[in-house]
């Protein structure tokens, strides 16, 4: 599956591509963090602030909403016409992506009305995102990382393939 450059090793900015997806993946990890982290002060905390919470998960929703569109608009797709082998791995992939936004709409609806009392719920939700996005994204990172590192891929930046930047969720 290996793709070469004209010299005949794969390009620099091709590797980088697998590299930034893991990155990628990797910030949206720490925001999921940050936002179970600021969720487990609710109750005790009295500088607890919901309207951080919100927005702490309103932005990290959005990024990995953002991240999972453009993977199915425009990475997936590449990668079906460059490996088609792949096709069955980017099918359950975006599979995964409507469970994920399945759990994210459901904690924002939660989050809407949200009251202490709600924080175990909210929490029970979050579980449920972290260990299916930590599944997904370690299949993908095992699956397409490559592919993605000899894929021809024109003019496309990391942002058209996954969306965001690691420096951004």
């Amino acid at each position: 599956m290996t793709r070469s450059s004209k010299a005949g090793r794969p390009s620099d900015r091709a590797r980088a591509l697998g590299r930034e997806l893991v990155a990628v993946h990797q910030s949206l990890r720490s925001e999921l963090s940050r936002v179970r982290r600021q969720l487990e002060t609710a109750p005790d905390d009295v500088r607890f602030r919901l309207d951080d919470l919100r927005l702490r998960c309103a932005a990290f929703c959005d990024a990995l909403t953002t991240h999972h569109t453009s993977e199915d608009r425009t990475a997936f797709p590449a990668l079906r016409e460059q490996f088609p082998e792949l096709g069955d791995v980017l099918t359950e992939l975006e599979r995964d992506h409507v469970l994920i936004a399945d759990i994210l709409r459901r904690t924002q609806e939660l989050l809407t009305d949200f009251r202490v009392e709600d924080a175990e719920k909210v929490r029970r939700e979050l579980d449920g995102l972290s260990a299916i996005m930590e599944s997904h994204f370690q299949w993908e990172e095992r699956r397409l990382v490559q592919a993605f590192d000899d894929m021809d891929r024109a003019d496309r930046t990391a942002v058209d393939f996954f969306g965001i930047t690691s420096d951004r969720p």
